[in-house]
């Protein structure tokens, strides 16, 4: 599928933004007054971010309020609705301890169930879609839960955690690949039952379906390199999982956390642009596309 910078800036950041927010709904760092305004303030930071960007992928932004209403059948009006119900419970607990050093741990518990609930409904927006082998299975949920927890438990300086959860996520990040290269043939889906006509006989393409382009084959048909994209898992699987640890593995030192948190958000990215890009919709089989 086309990688549009909207949805890989969404699924980065606002993963990031709920797994710092987990953390602290738990009490983890333990802060009070204006430490823990700035904690808060780039947990809600990012997880708004995230969600403000996926916006810009809608066709129309401004009806990005009716997603909330069909809530019953859609992973999207869930996601949405388990963010807003994760960051009014998590501002007031925020509000609570900033404010009147008041710490509400039920409140922080709650907020950060839905954090996490948030977390799962997004990456069941990708892991229901039969139509995509590649995500649907229950590694792309578990994948997104760990890069969140991982990514916020080192965001958070919760390093020991980091140190166990990390790891976690870069090993699930390889059976993930693993497993979805071959996930598309697996399916049993080709030529033949995309277009409908394997009743008839062997189907094969005689020339394509039309001269030009269309939508379909903007958003849903991609193409890239497998040396272009073993080179980015590299980098990804590098800079996301395993720099990190080494940085964390040193004394701590405030300047290695950062430098630490910038590698994973940056390796993060380069994993969801694969995501994204690696993607085979099956509609490209009808377009000719293995």
């Amino acid at each position: 599928m086309h990688p549009a910078p909207s949805v890989i800036v969404f699924t980065t950041l606002s993963g990031l933004g709920f797994g710092l927010l987990f953390w602290l709904g738990l009490g983890l760092p333990a802060v009070s007054g204006w430490v823990a305004f700035v904690f808060f303030a780039i947990g809600f930071g990012l997880a708004i971010g995230g969600l403000l960007a996926s916006t810009f992928h809608l066709g129309h932004p401004e009806r990005a309020i009716k997603a909330f209403s069909q809530w019953r059948s859609s992973w999207l009006s869930r996601e949405g609705v388990a963010a807003v119900a994760a960051l009014l419970v998590m501002g007031a607990y925020a509000a609570l301890l900033i404010f009147f050093d008041i710490k509400v741990t039920l409140l922080g518990w709650i907020g950060a169930v839905l954090s996490l609930v948030t977390v799962y409904a997004t990456s069941m927006i990708y892991a229901q879609l039969s139509t995509i082998p590649r995500w649907k299975t229950p590694l792309t949920p578990a994948l997104l839960l760990a890069i969140a927890l991982a990514g916020g438990a080192l965001l958070a300086g919760q390093i020991t955690y980091a140190q166990i959860l990390l790891p976690i996520a870069g090993v699930l990040q390889v059976l993930w690949w693993v497993r979805g290269d071959g996930a598309l043939l697996q399916s049993g889906t080709n030529m033949a039952s995309a277009t409908g006509l394997g009743d008839i006989g062997t189907v094969r393409a005689f020339e394509p379906p039309h001269t030009g382009t269309n939508y379909l084959l903007r958003e849903l048909v991609y193409q890239v390199g497998r040396k272009h994209a073993l080179k980015l898992r590299a980098m990804a699987l590098m800079l996301g999982y395993i720099l990190p640890v080494l940085l964390i593995l040193i004394p701590f030192a405030h300047a290695l956390a950062a430098v630490a948190v910038i590698c994973h958000l940056a390796g993060i990215a380069a994993s969801r642009w694969l995501f994204f890009a690696e993607a085979e919709h099956v509609v490209g089989l009808y377009y000719g596309k293995r």
